[in-house]
Formats: C-alpha cells, sequence, structure tokens
C-alpha cells in the first residue's frame, strides 16, 4: 500500500472525505487527519522555544561553535 500527505483546502474538505468514503477501507484508510500549520506555529506552539530561541539570539557571537567544530 502506498502513503500519500495531502493539504486540501477548508472549502474542498468535506467533498474530498466524502470522496474517499465511497472506498472499502481495504482500499483507502484515513491515517491522520489534523489541521495544517506553518513550522513557526508549531514551533511557538511548544513551550519554551519562543525564550529559547531568544535567550541563544543573545548569546554573543564569540560563543558560539563553527560547523567544522560541531560532532554531529
Amino acid at each position: 500500500m502506498q502513503t500519500v500527505t495531502l493539504q486540501v483546502e477548508d472549502s474542498t474538505y468535506d467533498k474530498f472525505v466524502w470522496l474517499l468514503s465511497h472506498f472499502s477501507k481495504n482500499e483507502v484508510k484515513i491515517l491522520d487527519q489534523s489541521k495544517f500549520i506553518s513550522d513557526d506555529e508549531y514551533l511557538r506552539s511548544i513551550d519554551g522555544v519562543v525564550k529559547s530561541i531568544q535567550e541563544a539570539r543573545a548569546e554573543p557571537l564569540q560563543n558560539g561553535v563553527t560547523l567544522d567544530k560541531l560532532e554531529w
């Protein structure tokens, strides 16, 4: 079976779900339904992320580490 992620316009969502309901559960299964939010909205929704970013921005550049010094 294949998995496809779609972003469906609110005005067509009900019609789209109606169409999918005409397939058997063996043919098409809705795995996840959620409202789309941008990456920015998502990150802002996590407690402490905004504060952490603000604190990191306030750090002096000399406290930073260059990419060649990072251990991935």
